[in-house]
């Protein structure tokens, strides 16, 4: 069974979203990082590159295969977690907290209105 946290929202891509005002920090899922396995490298957006949902961010590696990771809102990358690069261990290790993969300045909050609750995500897994 795969950690869902109540206060996060979630993608149909198994990415998550922790809103902050106009900032929307975000990553990868339990469940993600489960059915990858290993992850051994991690590249990340560019910052100051701008994203429409459904764009890639960057990709995940690991022992198994190469997944991308996908812009859950549109925006402008704020922030890239550097640790990834040399520790890319922390999306399975602690995928919502040291595993964040990037921050998006949000340039339509209300975006993140479509994107699906704990509740949601949980029924998408089968849990």
């Amino acid at each position: 069974m795969s950690v869902v946290l109540p206060d996060l929202k979630y993608t149909k891509d198994h990415e998550w979203v922790k809103v902050e005002g106009k900032l929307a920090r975000m990553g990868i899922t339990d469940h993600a990082q489960t059915e990858l396995t290993e992850i051994v490298f991690v590249e990340l957006p560019g910052l100051g590159k701008e994203v429409n949902i459904g764009d890639v961010l960057g990709n995940v590696e690991s022992v198994k295969t190469v997944s991308e990771v996908f812009a859950p809102v549109s925006g402008v990358v704020k922030e890239a977690n550097g640790k990834l690069v040399d520790s890319p261990e922390f999306l399975n290790k602690d995928p919502y907290g040291q595993g964040w993969v990037a921050v998006i300045e949000m340039s339509d909050p209300s975006e993140s209105s479509k994107l699906m609750s704990a509740e949601d995500y949980k029924k998408l897994l089968g849990e």
